[in-house]
């Protein structure tokens, strides 16, 4: 695969970069990647390219341009501190909005068919449920979103069909917030909770020690199978 950085325009009218990729074929529903607190670094590029073999148009937008525009950073010691801050220092209201110019840039270009979904990890977990309560997309995937269960109030709003992914080991999101997550979206047809034993936070991520291959597949696996029926 080769992706390209394409410019998107702010709701305040600035411009910011995001990562394309499209599909062998050119076209296809679109798609969000939304990243980890890493930045769009090269695994945040591969999982895009990954989903643009599959069939998507995929947009990975920065997230962190408003502090630092291309963030790319290491897991290691130093790259870990640095992407911390970043998260700390967000602007949720900012980066909902970025993410919703993002969506509409994405659904305007000519490769992409019909629906536009997201897909979030972790920091991005969270920033995908707060996108799709804003209507911006047609379906979101969260996988191990933190902080899902403190913005709860937004479950009512939400309209769109709703995937989520969660460690029972994560040692950052507790049970409690899960089952509160459960609860929010009990009885409807259009959500769904995955737990995934002897998992533990950022299991999808090949570059950090906690990732587990068989748990990823089986959670890209139910990702690919809900957006294939609510996008395509």
């Amino acid at each position: 695969m080769s992706g390209s950085t394409i410019s998107i325009k702010s709701h305040d009218g600035k411009n910011f970069d995001g990562y394309l990729a499209l599909p062998p074929l050119g076209r296809g529903p679109g798609l969000i990647i939304i990243q980890e607190i890493w930045g769009v670094n090269a695994h945040i590029r591969a999982v895009a390219d990954q989903y643009a073999l599959d069939g998507y148009v995929v947009l990975a937008p920065d997230v962190f341009w408003r502090q630092e525009p291309g963030v790319d950073l290491d897991y290691d010691e130093a790259g870990t501190k640095k992407a911390y801050a970043l998260m700390q220092g967000l602007n949720g209201t900012d980066a909902v909005a970025d993410l919703v110019s993002s969506a509409q840039a994405l659904r305007s270009r000519n490769e992409v068919t019909d629906k536009v979904g997201v897909v979030g990890f972790c920091m991005g977990g969270r920033l995908a449920y707060q996108l799709a309560a804003s209507g911006a997309v047609d379906a979101a995937v969260c996988y191990y979103g933190g902080g899902i269960q403190n913005q709860l109030e937004l479950a009512s709003s939400i309209q769109v069909p709703m995937l989520f992914h969660y460690a029972e080991l994560d040692t950052h999101i507790p049970e409690t917030a899960v089952a509160a997550v459960q609860a929010a979206f009990n009885g409807r047809s259009n959500a769904h909770v995955h737990v995934y034993e002897g998992a533990e936070h950022g299991f999808n991520c090949w570059g950090r020690p906690m990732y587990q291959q068989r748990t990823a597949a089986l959670a890209r696996g139910r990702t690919l199978q809900w957006l294939s029926s609510h996008l395509d």
